[in-house]
């Protein structure tokens, strides 16, 4: 009894709270989106978990079961979840008004933080100082994502078969392959799996050679001459694409830009993911750092309206279908090759990045305690990247300047 009585308290609560005026309801979700895109440190689970305390818990805007459908949908569309979490929200609470002004405010505290360290990057980034932040910076970010990778893991990695395909994928990344074809092999190998079309084991034959034969369409490494227009298509389409945590962000960042494009080197994407790191709200704001590196306050508005453009209309779209999605076992198939996949891409990209973050026994020291620290006692990844800042900044002082 005292359970139903809980229920029927919570839909009440729901229901009465979209009684009040629009008005009131959007000016309540800016001021709880602003504040929890200026303290969300963590990444999105954390900033996922922050959500569902003050929507469900304090606010009761939403039933608990309500808000795990909402978490559902997010897994099955592309974009950053925590984000799209706060747009979902924003959409119950107040229609396409509450989807545009949850979003928006979740996104512009960290978007104007970040422009701020990109504008002293551009113009001191050279200095001995900020040179030793950054040594000291990028081998905890190696150790955050390897957390992430194996929290991750644990969860994505429900078989053996998939494992498998983790594996290929990984393999198929590390030859080159175009991230979006591993992606969606990883997908299409699943869902046809347990479709069973083909027997229990002529599934994986059938597609593992596509896995290790797509190298060959996989676009090369070529400079191409920098453009605000294609930098916008560049983030739109990353934006467009990208299932899994925002550390998979590291791995379509590094295809284009990088290797790709040749706009950027290792280095700078390091350091630009080091600095969406360091600061709170979504990964995805390490666009706004690369934009304005490339492209000034310009660039970096694009990029981030770029990046962010398709979770608006993404879950505008999938809002309504939301109890549909849920229930569809294809699509749950696909997603669990997506998310193996994504895995796999976090993987091959933390692998090259490492090379450019260990560069001695201090830094490997760094990024190996750092490691036991997130595995073992659970730390707050912004706490250790403060921490890694000061490391680098004390051995400039103790040590001597590092390299960069």
């Amino acid at each position: 009894m005292a359970a139903t009585a809980s229920k029927m308290n919570e839909a009440g609560s729901d229901a009465d709270a979209l009684t009040e005026p629009r008005a009131v309801r959007l000016r309540q979700l800016a001021w709880l989106f602003l504040k929890l895109g200026t303290i969300a440190f963590g990444g999105p689970a954390a900033h996922i978990a922050m959500m569902e305390d003050e929507v469900v818990r304090r606010r009761k805007w939403m039933t608990r079961e309500k808000f795990l459908d909402l978490l559902g949908a997010t897994n099955l569309i592309p974009g950053p979840n925590s984000t799209e979490m706060a747009i979902h929200i924003g959409y119950l609470r107040a229609g396409s008004s509450g989807l545009l002004v949850a979003g928006t405010c979740f996104i512009l505290p960290a978007a104007l933080i970040v422009s701020g360290i990109a504008w002293a990057y551009v113009r001191f980034g050279t200095l001995p100082e900020a040179l030793a932040v950054l040594y000291g910076i990028k081998p905890v970010i190696i150790a955050v994502v390897v957390q992430a990778l194996w929290g991750l893991g644990k969860t994505a990695v429900k078989t053996r078969f998939l494992g498998f395909v983790a594996v290929g994928a990984l393999g198929a990344s590390l030859l080159g392959v175009n991230e979006l074809a591993v992606l969606f092999a990883g997908g299409i190998v699943v869902a046809f799996w347990r479709w069973g079309m083909e027997g229990r084991h002529a599934g994986v034959s059938a597609f593992m050679p596509l896995l290790g034969t797509a190298a060959a369409t996989a676009p090369a490494a070529a400079g191409v001459t920098f453009g605000l227009w294609p930098l916008f298509l560049v983030f739109l389409k990353i934006g467009s694409v990208l299932f899994g945590s925002g550390y998979v962000l590291l791995a379509f960042l590094r295809a284009d830009l990088v290797e790709r494009l040749g706009w950027l080197t290792e280095a700078q994407l390091l350091d630009a993911v080091a600095v969406g790191q360091m600061t709170p709200g979504p990964v995805f704001t390490t666009a706004t750092f690369i934009g304005y590196v490339l492209g000034g306050g310009i660039g970096a508005l694009l990029a981030t309206v770029g990046i962010f453009l398709p979770a608006f209309v993404f879950v505008a779209l999938s809002g309504p279908l939301v109890p549909r999605i849920r229930r569809s076992k294809t699509a749950g198939a696909v997603l669990d090759g997506v998310n193996v996949a994504s895995l796999a891409l976090m993987a091959a990209v933390t692998i090259s990045l490492a090379r450019a973050a260990i560069v001695d026994v201090p830094t490997a020291v760094l990024a190996l305690l750092a490691a036991v620290l997130l595995l073992r006692f659970r730390i707050n990844s912004a706490w250790l990247v403060l921490a890694g800042a000061a490391v680098g900044i004390a051995s400039a002082y103790v040590l001597g300047q590092p390299a960069s």
